[in-house]
This record gives structure tokens, C-alpha cells and sequence, in this order.
């Protein structure tokens, strides 16, 4: 019982010390709209707007829970109030799924703004609603565990926001976003197999548009892979670097 108070006291401290501030609201809002008019824009309307979706709705999880623990980590670790943290009686794996709960629903909240806006255009009935909202919660806890990794790597925001950028961009390139995986040189092919996003958009693109590479099956059971790997790895490094 007091596990479950302490992690409830930490995600709801982090939701309404970090998430619910109205500058990341709207940025939660004003990002997928702008992408999506940048893209109308760019193609003269002549773009199927649903095919937009998968794209948008990856780059809104991958930016949004990445750049929030970048600040909420960093920012912590600063003023020693993660140290305190530390010290409370409870396990390193509960206080890294309280950390990163947080993240995950504003990634989850991010990834539906471009469904909310798209929906008064078009018809969403053909799209495959369960594996959409079973992808987008995977790519939002991947996503925060990499920005959790690389926040714990760092001291600084500035840092956490520039390494976090190192990834974010190639991931955007590499993982069927922009360019097809069929279409990618054999050299960038294992790199792009061995991302999460890869598998999160591509159940997305098979949920929205019905194309797909891999089985569905397959892609979750990948993704819980990279998510137990990327836990193991985040913990290790608190232990390491912020315990011992």
C-alpha cells in the first residue's frame, strides 16, 4: 500500500508540476497541427490527409514524452529533488514507472491531437482503432524510456535536448516515416530494424492504411523486447551513476 501511495504521489507531483503547465498543452496541440498544414501545404492539397496520420501521430509521441523527461529529469537531478526521491523506501523500478508514467499519457495525448483535427476533414471509420491506440501506447513507452535513458546520461537540459536530437532525427528517417523500408540502402536497413519506432509505425500504417511489413504479432512482441531492454538499461544507469 505504501508503494502504491509513493507512486501515486510521484506521477501526480509530475503531472501538475511539468504536464498540465498551459505552454505544453498547447505545444502539445500546436505541434501536430503544424506539421499536418506544413504538409497540405507542401503537396497543394494533392496528399490523401489520412496518410499523414502514422507520421504524425509517431513524431507527436517521439517529441512530446522525450522532450518532457528531458526537462522534468534534468531539471530534477539539478535541484536535488530526484536525490530525495532516491531515499524514499521504494524500489528503482517503481520510481522509474512513476518518472515515466507521466510522459507516456502526454505522448498518448499528443498522438490523438492529429486524429482530432483530421477527423473534421475526413472519414475515420476504416481505421483499425484497438491496434492504433495498442501502437501508440508501445511507441509512447519506448520513447519514454530512450528520453529517460539519455536524461539520466546527462546534467543539463541543454545536453539532454541535444543528444536527444541525435537520435530523434535519424529515427524520423530511418524507421518508414518518410521513406519507405523497401526504399532504404541495404547499409541503413539493419539500422532501421533495430529501432522501436520502426515496429510502432508500422502498426500504425497498418492500422490507418492497411499496409504493413512485419506481422502485427511480431512488431508487439519486438517492442515489448525493446521496452524490457531499455527498463534494465535506465536502471542500471540510476544505480550506477546516482546511487553507487
Amino acid at each position: 500500500m505504501e508503494t502504491l501511495i509513493a507512486f501515486w504521489s510521484i506521477l501526480r507531483k509530475d503531472i501538475k508540476n511539468y504536464y498540465l503547465k498551459p505552454p505544453n498543452i498547447s505545444w502539445g496541440i500546436i505541434f501536430p497541427l503544424s506539421w499536418t498544414l506544413m504538409q497540405l501545404i507542401r503537396s497543394s492539397g494533392n496528399i490523401g490527409i489520412v496518410e499523414l496520420l502514422p507520421g504524425l501521430m509517431g513524431m507527436s509521441v517521439l517529441f512530446g514524452t522525450t522532450s518532457m523527461l528531458a526537462v522534468t529529469i534534468t531539471f530534477e537531478r539539478k535541484s536535488s529533488s530526484f536525490d530525495r526521491l532516491l531515499l524514499a523506501p521504494i524500489g528503482i523500478g517503481i520510481l522509474v514507472l512513476a518518472k515515466i508514467l507521466g510522459a507516456i499519457l502526454f505522448g498518448i495525448f499528443n498522438a490523438f491531437m492529429p486524429v482530432i483535427f483530421v477527423a473534421f476533414l475526413v472519414n475515420l471509420n476504416g481505421i483499425k482503432w484497438s491496434l492504433t491506440l495498442i501502437a501508440v501506447i508501445l511507441i509512447a513507452v519506448t520513447s519514454a524510456l530512450l528520453g529517460l535513458l539519455v536524461a539520466v546520461s546527462v546534467e543539463e537540459v541543454f545536453e539532454a535536448q541535444t543528444l536527444s536530437n541525435f537520435f530523434r532525427f535519424p529515427m524520423l528517417f530511418l524507421c518508414g516515416l518518410f521513406i519507405p523500408l523497401d526504399r532504404l540502402p541495404i547499409l541503413l536497413k539493419p539500422i532501421s530494424f533495430s529501432l522501436p519506432l520502426t515496429y510502432g509505425v508500422d502498426m500504425l500504417n497498418s492500422a490507418v492504411m492497411g499496409i504493413s511489413n512485419f506481422n502485427t504479432l511480431f512488431s508487439i512482441f519486438l517492442m515489448f523486447v525493446f521496452i524490457i531492454l531499455l527498463f534494465y538499461l535506465c536502471k542500471r544507469n540510476i544505480e550506477k551513476k546516482w546511487i553507487l
